[in-house]
């Protein structure tokens, strides 16, 4: 029976076939005599949207906020008790000026007042500080602070 349907059908498939592909082939011809035509307003309108969609791109990778969490952990010392801690003086190896040095640069004081109250001049307590700092293994004053008080060296 489908057999004889498709017998007595089949060149009307065949010439439904040829139609469908000869319109094909005009929509076909047709959208490329379109681009040929209009090529350059095609181009200049796809790079137009590639930058577009670049910039909005961009846009958004810069506008947002950059937010970094740090955890800064620091011992608090509520009733006011410090207790030194020895060994971690002994590891350190400094020597008693250098103590007294770190001691008053936690103060706050500058060189020229540390060189006062201890009265020795200006060049003494640089190499001073400057062991220290190689001694504890930091570059700044501040870093030396932090450090001494992170081991319990200073309050």
């Amino acid at each position: 029976m489908a057999n004889n349907f498709l017998s007595k059908y089949k060149l009307v498939f065949l010439y439904g076939g040829a139609l469908a592909l000869l319109l094909f082939l005009l929509r076909w011809l047709e959208l490329h005599f379109v681009i040929m035509d209009h090529a350059l307003e095609l181009y200049i309108g796809a790079i137009a949207v590639i930058f577009t969609a670049l910039g909005i791109w961009l846009a958004l990778k810069l506008a947002r906020p950059k937010v970094k969490t740090v955890v800064l952990e620091k011992t608090v010392y509520v009733n006011g008790e410090f207790v030194r801690n020895d060994t971690a003086l002994a590891e350190l190896n400094l020597s008693k000026r250098e103590f007294e040095v770190l001691e008053l640069m936690a103060e706050g004081l500058s060189n020229q007042e540390i060189a006062a109250r201890l009265f020795l001049s200006l060049p003494t307590i640089k190499t001073h500080a400057a062991r220290l700092f190689g001694k504890m293994d930091v570059k700044r004053r501040t870093q030396a602070i932090e450090k001494a008080k992170r081991l319990q060296i200073i309050p």
